[in-house]
């Protein structure tokens, strides 16, 4: 087989939702979509199954496949399933989402086979005036209110509601009772994993004209009553020689930073992992000592383990999000405390 050693540029997939846009200005164009003119997407998936290799030795073959094919040589050798560890995508915003709750992975196992539970965290890029998100169960809401909240359609009413700001991060543990609304850009990172409770969708019907299913007895059973609500997380940025990094946040599913560079970022691949980048502005060169790639805002990098040294190098200053498979030590908590960060906010952003 080939060796995967330089970087890799994958395709996105566009998904329709009802609650999409048509704009999906400043990383995507929707033209390129396919979506026909009265379409709206919703979602853009980084790492779809479907997503396709646009360079190197895996050129043309999907994400899925490549998985499959070549397992640690792309997915590194601290993964040891056949699918890519991690979900990412941004999300495009209309209205609003349906409330909903993720599993965790013993309850997916038992009750949705082969599915894995679903944790996620979301990074807002964009909020507008009216924004809202819904976020954790107020305060005294018991399961026998909530209940009877499912069967009358008052389940918004018990839900905290909160306006995201830009920059913002916000962790989703499972069990958390959520909904995002209109008005948004967001990115956001998960296991892989599609598994959702719908608990309330509005009344609404979906792209095929039916009403979308709910499923009240397992969203029920999957609710934690007093999860916290992990919003507006610290902001623990730092100089860098390329400019600045920050530490958004980590789980022992996925960590993202975010760097901002003016300078060439250096790196070098990590035998444990695939690292991958997202761009959400700039324009520069991917290099390696064997050539360069030109790279702009919208892309998605994969960075796989056998890379050997490459090169960041911003044309226009750059900013994207770096996410990966962590070791919460050594990756997180031990570069923090160096820096000087308190135990108690490192806490607040790195996730067991």
């Amino acid at each position: 087989m080939a060796k995967l050693d330089c970087p890799l540029l994958l395709s996105p997939v566009y998904k329709p939702k009802i609650w999409g846009r048509h704009d999906l200005a400043p990383l995507f164009d929707k033209a390129a979509s396919g979506a026909g003119e009265d379409e709206l997407i919703g979602e853009v998936w980084l790492t779809d199954d479907q997503s396709r290799f646009m360079n190197g030795p895996l050129c043309d073959l999907t994400l899925a496949e490549a998985s499959r094919k070549y397992g640690p040589e792309l997915n590194g050798s601290g993964w040891t399933e056949a699918r890519f560890p991690i979900l990412a995508k941004y999300l495009f915003t209309s209205d609003w989402l349906s409330v909903q709750v993720h599993p965790d992975d013993g309850y997916a196992r038992i009750h949705d086979a082969g599915s894995t539970g679903k944790t996620e965290m979301w990074y807002f890029i964009h909020s507008g005036h009216r924004a809202e998100i819904l976020l954790g169960l107020k305060q005294g809401v018991t399961r026998e209110k909530l209940k009877a909240a499912f069967e009358n359609g008052t389940l918004r009413e018990l839900v905290s509601a909160f306006h995201p700001k830009a920059n913002e991060a916000v962790f989703v543990a499972p069990g958390t009772v959520h909904a995002l609304g209109p008005g948004l850009v967001l990115f956001e990172a998960e296991q892989n994993s599609d598994l959702t409770y719908r608990l309330d969708d509005f009344g609404r019907a979906g792209l095929d004209g039916k009403p979308r299913p709910l499923h009240l007895k397992k969203g029920l059973e999957v609710t934690r009553m007093e999860a916290p609500t992990q919003r507006d997380l610290p902001r623990l940025a730092f100089r860098e020689p390329f400019g600045s990094r920050r530490y958004v946040v980590a789980s022992r599913y996925f960590a993202v930073e975010e760097l901002k560079a003016h300078k060439t970022v250096f790196g070098t691949g990590t035998p444990e992992r695939v690292e991958i980048y997202s761009m959400l502005q700039g324009e520069g060169r991917m290099e390696t000592d064997a050539g360069w790639l030109g790279y702009r805002a919208g892309e998605t990098w994969l960075i796989p383990p056998a890379t050997g040294r490459y090169r960041v190098v911003p044309l226009k200053e750059s900013r994207f999000l770096k996410f990966y498979l962590p070791d919460l030590e050594k990756d997180f908590r031990r570069p923090l405390l160096k820096r000087g960060v308190s135990s108690r906010d490192i806490r607040k952003i790195c996730f067991e």
